[in-house]
């Protein structure tokens, strides 16, 4: 085995460390909005706002940090991120209100949204063409895998511990990956290319001529996932509950629709650099799209079970493929600022998707109609991917 590759792995295993503990926050955070509205009675809106809160400091973190990151450097970012997102999980478990938690949730959603485009960002400039877009895609996995532990303590211990020692079980080892961060190397890339360039220069050149339209289409693309995704995963403990579940069967069931994310992963890393990434992109996000719908429409606990899982699938194989095509659309001296700004635009979709979903909840809006939303907006973003995307599959990095 060669030093190149033990380097890639490790790369990979300590950015994927942190990568599942933020997932393991964010899993977490749908199945605590479930019992955060048993233990303080929360209307559906201000559930609705736990979610959203979450993604406004997402929205600022990614835009943030993806700046400083051409500044200051992709290791710095990704080690001030995870500290950010521990430090305010921990203390999230010893509020007592919902105004406290609403101000932890956005600091943690500011780590969060920094740390994932940058840490993409930097695995993508750390690997080699032929292996880039696959790499990126077992980097996202680590998502899912952070989604079964938050899936499994939920389970587990919410109902007889309460949500407050979930929340320090995910803390604790975050810290560790937080450690094993002081020792990475910083992307070869930015070091080599790095030069003193103004934040307002880097944002100018990502809306230049040469990089308009892929901005464009990201910024859509972004909007388009992530407003269906935080819409309806934040929410699926909760939907199970008023589809007619006890919340112990509920967080039974998503359980089993989580697992479903490892293939999904699985499946979009060996396509991705067979097929390309747009071939993945558009069909994952239909396959979203078709699996939303029947999960709105679900009358049966089979259906429901099937679209759930096939939502889990292609939904998060689809956000493999979004995180791998990102940052190779931008050259190195503003890969993280490009990157950056479209996953905090995209966060603008992840503050709507939650609140859309508590308000039409609150005022009597079907699941079926609700979900009918999101299929069309995942639409939305195959037709941008189609008509404004470019393939970049092995091509090297600009």
């Amino acid at each position: 085995m060669s030093r190149q590759t033990i380097s890639q792995r490790k790369l990979l295993g300590v950015a994927g460390l942190g990568w599942m503990f933020d997932a393991m926050d964010v899993g977490m955070l749908s199945f605590i909005i479930a019992a955060l509205q048993k233990d303080w009675g929360l209307s559906a809106k201000q559930m609705g706002w736990i979610g959203s809160v979450n993604s406004i400091g997402m929205a600022a973190g990614a835009l943030l940090f993806g700046l400083l990151a051409d500044r200051i450097g992709r290791k710095n970012v990704f080690i001030i991120t995870l500290l950010l997102f521990s430090i305010g999980s921990g203390l999230s478990a010893l509020t007592t209100t919902l105004a406290a938690f609403l101000v932890l949730r956005f600091l943690i959603g500011m780590g969060l949204g920094g740390e994932l485009p940058v840490a993409s960002t930097l695995v993508s400039e750390s690997v080699p063409a032929h292996e880039r877009g696959k790499a990126v895609v077992l980097l996202e996995s680590f998502w899912a895998v952070g989604w079964l532990l938050s899936a499994f303590i939920s389970y587990f211990v919410i109902p007889t511990y309460g949500w407050q020692t979930a929340l320090l079980l995910a803390t604790i080892p975050a810290l560790y990956a937080l450690y094993l961060r002081w020792g990475l190397p910083d992307s070869p890339r930015f070091t080599s290319a790095h030069k003193e360039k103004t934040v307002w220069n880097n944002i100018a050149k990502v809306w230049s001529s040469a990089y308009r339209k892929e901005t464009f289409m990201l910024w859509v693309l972004w909007f388009c996932v992530v407003f269906s995704y935080y819409g309806m995963f934040l929410w699926l403990p909760s939907v199970m509950v008023m589809k007619g579940f006890s919340l112990i069967k509920s967080f039974e069931y998503v359980l089993l629709m989580t697992l479903a994310q490892l293939p999904g992963y699985f499946s979009a890393a060996w396509l991705i650099e067979r097929m390309g990434r747009k071939f993945v992109l558009i069909t994952y996000l239909i396959g979203t799209a078709v699996s939303a719908y029947f999960f709105g429409n679900a009358d049966s606990l089979a259906l429901l079970m099937t679209s759930g899982i096939l939502l889990s699938f292609f939904n998060l194989g689809a956000w493999g493929a979004l995180y791998a095509y990102t940052p190779e659309l931008y050259p190195t001296s503003v890969r993280g600022t490009g990157a950056g700004m479209a996953a905090a635009f995209g966060r603008i979709g992840g503050v709507l998707g939650p609140l859309f979903v508590g308000y039409f909840v609150g005022n009597g809006l079907t699941v079926t109609a609700i979900f009918a939303v999101f299929c069309l907006s995942i639409f939305v973003g195959v037709i941008a991917v189609w008509a404004l995307g470019k393939e970049t599959k092995q091509r090297e990095l600009a």
